[in-house]
């Protein structure tokens, strides 16, 4: 994935909750102007700061579900459970907003935003990289900050920004994407079945094909795209970007592949019309086959 820069586009402001967290840090009084000197920010009276006490270190249970599914024990609805709890760090950088002259006549910064850093996906979706580490955020990006948040808040980020996508670590060893019905289903704080195991999904796909005499069966499979590699090319059966969903669709023997074509073409019609599959199916691809005689 590269990292998207674009200057020409329109100033986009951070979700309210970032923008908080950031307008106080370094600041020698809070939002009302009363001084944090002398004030214990520490401990359960402080019920505005979620992080008192976090050294920092990764999320166990994002880790103990990330290495369970790379050695292909664990799944992608495993590590996505495992961060509906879980605090992770989004990375924010300064842009300039306003320019002004300095006292010895050179330019310098009036007013600066802090920005969410993007990136796009090799399909060309947008997607914001979030981390379990600050180690691993400023070894990807040395000048972004770390902005501490749970992982449905960074899905809700994503939404705001038009993300379709999440990225957990990217430049470590082992990076996961968490896909656009992953993304939406972690921000509305609800499980996520992956549309290839997900049982509603392939009710729905039995519906639409009915009628079609010549299939005589259709399979539910992972897309080409659910697999990964970690960085020293180990294969993962989950963590990929898309296709998500691969539909096997198994003819008669001896049908004109013009016909099956017509059929395959009927039912992806269908399946296009129902809004549970659409929103549930992040990407899909398609492959014919033939009985056997």
């Amino acid at each position: 994935m590269s990292t998207e820069h674009n200057e020409s586009a329109p100033q986009r402001h951070l979700p309210g909750h970032i923008v908080a967290a950031l307008a106080q840090a370094g600041s020698p009084a809070d939002s009302a102007g009363q001084s944090w000197d002398g004030r214990d920010l520490s401990g359960e009276g402080n019920p505005l700061h979620n992080f008192d006490k976090d050294d920092g270190s990764a999320d166990l249970k994002v880790m103990n579900a990330l290495s369970e599914l790379r050695a292909g024990r664990g799944s992608e609805a495993e590590v996505h459970q495992a961060m509906a709890t879980a605090r992770v760090f989004i990375a924010v950088v300064a842009q300039l907003g306003k320019e002004a002259m300095g006292e010895h006549g050179f330019a310098a910064d009036k007013e600066a935003d802090m920005a969410l850093v993007k990136i796009k996906a090799p399909d060309g979706r947008m997607a914001l990289p979030i981390f379990t580490t600050v180690e691993r955020l400023q070894a990807w990006h040395k000048e972004a900050r770390p902005v501490a948040v749970f992982a449905p808040r960074a899905a809700l980020s994503a939404a705001s920004e038009e993300c379709q996508l999440l990225v957990l670590d990217p430049g470590s060893d082992f990076t996961f994407v968490l896909r656009r019905p992953g993304v939406w289903n972690l921000a509305k704080q609800i499980q996520w079945i992956p549309s290839y195991q997900n049982q509603q999904i392939a009710d729905l796909v039995h519906n639409a094909t009915e009628g079609f005499t010549q299939l005589q069966a259709v399979k539910l499979a992972p897309g080409r795209g659910v697999g990964s590699r970690t960085k020293d090319g180990q294969v993962v059966l989950g963590g990929g970007s898309g296709p998500e969903l691969n539909l096997q669709f198994v003819f008669a023997p001896k049908t004109p592949p013009n016909q099956a074509q017509e059929i395959t073409r009927a039912i992806q019609g269908r399946l296009s019309q129902m809004t549970e599959f659409t929103e549930a199916v992040d990407s899909l691809e398609l492959s014919l086959h033939s009985a056997p005689s």
